[in-house]
């Protein structure tokens, strides 16, 4: 009797969790050092290089912030008094010191006039006589009303936009005010991107009548390009890659040269197939590879060695990101990981995920063993219903959703239960 035991394969590695993988890229995402001055109507989405400090205060002096008349406030001590008006002060004109037992026209924007501490607003005053050459004044100003004090907005010396934050309307609008026609950002990233898989057709090329067997349109080349141009990179989109080791090592030693980071979906499983995970191996290193999340667990990080020949970029390698094939598997993992790299990569603040805790308005019985990123959309009664399928091939879950629920392993759902929602608004920001 044969009491030999078989042999047992060895135990494979733990999942790494979600938590722990960004923490773990955020420490290779060496910020860029090269930067470039660009116009700031150019600016927006640009992270800043340095701090920008005001050299001047905002606004420059107190003005109006009203239409209606500059007043002293010692003047109008009840309602019902009448002053002449001694003057009129248009926005961007001078003012003259008003003087006692007078009120000075004024509209919004206009210095106030020496001597004034209050604004009275056109709709509580009354014409006298019609002409405008004194008023009624139906309300009596506190100090201060309806003025806004000179550096109320900006002080001289205050840094009002720190270095490596992500430049927005609004503080393009606040450089402007400052004066600053260009603005010193740090330079894009340069991203190469590559689809790999045997079964990919781009649109355009082949007609749905035409379709081969076991055939599928390139649906994450479009996303991903997008979403990485809308995080400010430079992309060289270098097509689809078939399934051969040799192609897939010249797509990759070619992309290492002249970018800062290789971004590729498709290719990172365990099949026979998928050469990218062996490739990345033989030119660097795999330092990251699948991760405890659902959908997303065959995402992977390494680098890849730059050519000798390539200049002073050879020294560091090339930042390598394998994507899931799957196309919400790769949307997924673009939002919680690729996205905050690359924010990192450019010396940008990268924000912190909050949640909003919100009822969940469906049941999930069965508990994953990792952690769960649910497509679901919030309705009109402020609760959160659930996309119906939500296997990882199903792109309409994220085009119908408008968030995601960050479902913790081994939880079940019940219909009720507060939720953690984080939403498409705020990850694609």
């Amino acid at each position: 009797m044969n009491t030999a035991h078989p042999p047992t394969s060895p135990a494979r590695a733990p999942l790494m969790a979600l938590d722990q993988a960004l923490d773990q890229l955020l420490a290779h995402a060496l910020p860029l050092n090269a930067t470039e001055t660009v116009a700031t109507f150019e600016a927006d989405g640009r992270v800043l290089a340095v701090d920008l400090v005001s050299e001047l205060q905002v606004p420059p002096q107190d003005n109006s912030s009203m239409d209606g008349y500059a007043v002293r406030r010692a003047d109008v001590t009840e309602a019902g008094v009448v002053l002449p008006v001694s003057q009129r002060i248009p926005a961007g004109h001078a003012a003259e010191p008003l003087r006692a037992g007078t009120c000075a026209r004024i509209f919004t924007g206009a210095s106030m006039p020496e001597g004034a501490d209050a604004v009275v607003m056109q709709e509580d005053t009354r014409e006298v006589g019609g002409d405008l050459h004194a008023v009624h004044i139906d309300a009596v100003p506190g100090v201060g009303q309806w003025v806004r004090r000179a550096g109320e907005d900006v002080t001289r010396g205050a840094v009002v936009l720190p270095r490596g934050q992500r430049l927005s309307p609004a503080s393009l609008g606040l450089a402007a005010s400052l004066g600053l026609a260009k603005l010193p950002v740090v330079r894009r990233p340069r991203v190469a991107l590559f689809s790999t898989g045997d079964e990919l057709v781009m649109p355009g090329e082949v007609a749905p009548s035409d379709m081969k067997p076991g055939a599928i349109y390139n649906s994450n080349r479009f996303f991903l390009r997008t979403l990485l141009q809308r995080l400010g990179c430079e992309v060289s989109d270098l097509g689809i890659v078939p399934d051969q080791r040799a192609l897939t090592l010249a797509a990759l030693k070619t992309a290492a040269d002249h970018h800062d980071l290789i971004l590729t979906s498709g290719g990172v499983s365990v099949g026979e197939e998928d050469h990218i995970k062996p490739s990345v191996q033989q030119l660097g290193t795999l330092d990251l590879w699948q991760i405890a999340m659902k959908p997303g667990k065959p995402f992977a990080y390494g680098t890849v060695r730059r050519d000798a020949g390539a200049g002073a970029a050879a020294a560091q390698p090339c930042h390598f990101m394998g994507l899931p094939g799957n196309p919400v598997s790769s949307f997924a993992t673009f939002l919680l990981l690729v996205r905050p790299f690359l924010l990192a990569l450019q010396g940008a603040t990268v924000p912190t995920r909050r949640p909003v805790m919100l009822p969940a308005h469906f049941e999930l019985p069965r508990a994953d063993r990792r952690r769960e990123f649910l497509r679901v959309r919030r309705n009109d009664q402020e609760g959160l219903d659930l996309f119906p399928n939500q296997s990882s091939g199903v792109l309409t879950s994220a085009v119908w959703g408008d968030g995601l629920v960050d479902n913790p392993a081994g939880t079940t759902i019940a219909r009720g239960d507060l939720v953690a929602y984080l939403s498409f608004s705020e990850l694609l920001a």
